[in-house]
């Protein structure tokens, strides 16, 4: 049988303020028991089609487990910028190697009473053949934005990930990219 311990708890992350400067470093699981504010990378994908890459978190995930997410990505490690984070995370979970830096669209601070981080959103094509991580995720596919958005009240989101989706598509409506 599998461990069932939850990923990456030990991992030492930076602890920021409301102005996203260095205060600390903590191990994940403590800043996420004691509602320490961090940083993290999404990543929109896209494949040569135009779809959206969307996967299913696995259950040994410490946030959201067994959620469906339409980015890929996680926490920025202690020292590591957001752009560093962002080419790691989608590398490792997408399962390539050569992927190009993901352009940064925007940052925001997602907060709420268990969680708070500064997110860095970025997006990305990625037209080489994806092998997902499966300590990461638990199924996969690349959907066109009618099915996601199809899919949106039907399937348990990241709220992380749906809050910044949702400024995806505003910012896009606004012209903003």
């Amino acid at each position: 049988m599998a461990d069932q311990q939850p990923l990456n708890a030990d991992e030492i992350l930076d602890v920021v303020d409301e102005n996203d400067q260095v205060v600390g470093q903590a191990p994940r699981g403590e800043t996420y028991a004691r509602r320490m504010r961090t940083r993290s990378a999404f990543v929109l994908v896209r494949d040569a089609e135009d779809r959206i890459f969307v996967h299913r978190r696995t259950p040994r995930k410490l946030v959201f487990p067994a959620h469906y997410d339409m980015f890929v990505g996680g926490v920025v490690g202690a020292g590591e910028t957001y752009d560093q984070a962002a080419l790691r995370e989608a590398e490792e979970e997408l399962g390539v190697q050569g992927l190009a830096q993901p352009e940064p669209l925007f940052k925001f601070l997602y907060e709420t009473d268990e969680h708070s981080w500064w997110s860095a959103v970025y997006q990305v094509r990625c037209t080489l053949p994806v092998a997902p991580q499966e300590s990461e995720i638990d199924w996969s596919a690349f959907l066109t934005e009618e099915e996601l958005g199809r899919r949106l009240d039907e399937w348990p989101w990241t709220p992380d990930g749906m809050a910044a989706y949702r400024q995806v598509l505003a910012r896009r409506e606004a012209g903003e990219f």
